[in-house]
């Protein structure tokens, strides 16, 4: 069966960073779309950056274009999320989730950012 599993999320100082990643199994990786999606708490789940089945394609919220930098290897059916000068504001929980898998797309269970001094 599909899964996806989040990790490297944890507490960081502002303008700090950290590197999560989303590592897929039970579907052909290479062949979908991938999302990274963020829920702070007390606000609904935001997308924060998508990215292509190839990786050539990527698009970002406004709130972290220029900050985070999304990215995948497929041979390792892996998808990253480098996030740096991280504010108070970035903190929520990170989920994956597939793009295009019919009859539904998956999430991941999700990781907590905490950006904190």
């Amino acid at each position: 069966q599909v899964q996806l599993v989040e990790s490297g999320g944890g507490l960081v100082q502002p303008g700090g960073s950290l590197r999560l990643s989303c590592a897929a199994s039970g579907f052909t990786f290479s062949s979908y779309g991938m999302s990274w999606y963020r829920q702070a708490p007390g606000k609904e789940r935001e997308l924060a950056a998508s990215i292509t089945s190839s990786g050539r394609g990527k698009n970002y919220a406004d709130s972290v274009k220029g900050r985070f930098t999304i990215s995948r290897d497929n041979a390792k059916n892996t998808m990253y999320l480098q996030m740096n000068s991280l504010e108070p504001e970035d903190t929520a929980v990170y989920f994956c989730k597939t793009f295009g898998i019919r009859p539904q797309d998956y999430w991941g269970q999700g990781t907590q950012v905490t950006v904190s001094s």
